[in-house]
């Protein structure tokens, strides 16, 4: 059951049904994550924020076909690539975005997960339904997962078309210095994509577990940003570059690799490793903690 139908006035269900004895863990909770999913891409909120970000690139590739051409050398990586190939739009953003903005939005989607539903007084209906505690934070993250994806896509289709409407779309040309074709480019495009979303699932985790702590969205939503911000932060500091490989944002830019020829796939295999350290401690943290805190009182 869907917090929006809750909300809505529906009874929980005081005890399971035949038919819901009889569906298997993994039905239920696929049923639960289409739920999750369909109520978070009907709100006005996420659609706002997938809207924000697509403003990025054409903002950017506006500015840049007025103005003019970008001076080599300044701004965003792939800035003065731009009116050669409008390919580059997308990867310019995806730059952009990466620090800030993607991190901001993704705090705000597994941030509202747990305490958000906490603070609206649907949480415990949620678990009576009944989901289970750790199935319901599963749940939760694999949608703020999905979030990522749909964030990083908006991003990459928005550069895509507003640069194949403003500049001339070519060959690529990758930093090994080997032209690849239209289709080949847009395929390390995609890549980049993955690379990015899987950058942010880290931070997902933490998301979930600050929403875990409190019935204040706003408070996960905050706490959230700030560790990213204070996690680059940390990461420009030279004096403390022992921290570096620990930090989750350290290999949030490492996606050159993607395009040289041949690929290397290092830069991805170590960034998913980095990622799937945080999720581990992280989910853990979380699921001790809502497995003990007192959500039907």
């Amino acid at each position: 059951m869907s917090s929006r139908e809750i909300a809505a006035g529906s009874a929980p269900a005081s005890a399971p049904t035949a038919a819901d004895r009889g569906r298997s863990p993994r039905s239920g909770t696929l049923r639960l994550l289409g739920n999750e999913l369909a109520t978070q891409f009907r709100r006005w909120r996420t659609w706002a924020m997938l809207g924000a970000l697509a403003v990025i690139p054409i903002l950017m590739a506006v500015a840049i076909r007025v103005v003019g051409g970008a001076n080599p050398g300044r701004g965003p990586a792939f800035l003065d690539q731009i009116t050669d190939n409008g390919l580059f739009v997308a990867l310019a953003a995806m730059v952009v975005a990466i620090p800030l903005f993607l991190p901001l939005t993704v705090s705000v989607a597994a941030g509202d997960a747990i305490a958000g539903e906490a603070g609206h007084g649907t949480l415990r209906y949620l678990l009576i339904a009944p989901a289970g505690r750790v199935r319901l934070l599963v749940v939760k993250y694999l949608a703020a997962a999905v979030f990522c994806l749909a964030a990083t896509l908006t991003l990459l289709i928005a550069g895509i078309l507003v640069g194949w409407a403003l500049f001339p779309i070519g060959p690529v040309t990758l930093l090994s210095g080997a032209q690849v074709s239209v289709g080949e480019g847009m395929l390390r495009l995609l890549a980049i994509a993955g690379y990015v979303s899987v950058s942010l699932l880290g931070l997902s985790a933490i998301g979930i577990f600050f929403s875990t702590l409190t019935t204040v969205p706003i408070g996960a939503m905050a706490a959230t940003a700030i560790l990213a911000v204070a996690a680059q932060i940390v990461g420009a500091i030279p004096q403390l570059e022992a921290l570096h490989p620990w930090l989750f944002t350290n290999l949030w830019l490492d996606f050159a690799d993607l395009l040289r020829s041949p690929v290397v796939w290092d830069s991805f295999a170590g960034n998913a490793v980095l990622q799937a350290g945080y999720i581990l401690v992280f989910g853990a943290a979380a699921i001790v903690r809502f497995t003990t805190k007192d959500v039907l009182s």
